[in-house]
């Protein structure tokens, strides 16, 4: 091998090192990436599911309360009933005024504002921690289609090294950009693809 051959040689094996560091630098970026993905995605998949538990255990209080005040109304209807067979003044009087505590109780169990446990409060509480359960979902879901691109753009940028089809590294890069933009719409336009499949 001559002198030219061998500083050629030379060049081309720095060439090559210097290629195989940008691709282990595109590697880390990638990972780093895969890793915040990741994490986004764990707290987004926690919060869909404690805001389920959240609005199942709100429905089941709101069934509880609507079940009781119409048995409480039921009563008040049947004390009305018996009032006007009654003809004991002490007896009416007594039944009056659990007829009206009854219709109270049932008036409070329909809305109490101030603990935010009549069923009306309890069913409003409920339809916000499922639009809260809906939103985390979406979230997650951008975060695991962000996290699969992260994965196959590092197999890629790694294939490159194996190969040396720079081909690879380039389609690597475009699944980068694509899954920091899922990443994006995760965090600020959640309903993305809900409005992607009603078009």
């Amino acid at each position: 091998m001559g002198a030219h051959e061998s500083m050629e040689h030379a060049e081309h094996a720095e060439h090559a090192s210097g290629s195989n560091r940008n691709i282990a630098l595109l590697i880390a970026v990638i990972a780093l990436f895969l890793a915040l993905s990741e994490m986004l995605g764990k707290g987004a998949q926690t919060l869909s599911i404690s805001k389920n538990v959240e609005a199942s255990n709100l429905w089941a209080f709101f069934q509880a309360k609507s079940i009781r005040r119409t048995q409480i109304q039921t009563a008040a209807e049947q004390g009305k009933l018996a009032l006007g067979t009654t003809t004991d003044e002490a007896a009416k009087a007594a039944l009056a005024k659990q007829i009206d505590d009854w219709t109270k109780t049932a008036a409070r169990y329909r809305s109490e504002p101030e603990t935010g446990e009549g069923s009306e409060q309890l069913a409003k509480r409920a339809k916000e921690a499922e639009v809260a359960r809906d939103v985390a979902t979406d979230k997650y879901h951008h975060y695991e289609y962000a996290s699969a691109m992260f994965q196959i753009a590092i197999v890629l940028a790694s294939a490159t090294i194996i190969t040396g089809m720079v081909w690879l590294a380039w389609l690597s890069g475009v699944l980068l950009m694509t899954g920091i933009a899922m990443s994006g719409f995760g965090l600020f336009w959640p309903n993305l693809l809900h409005v992607l499949h009603l078009h």
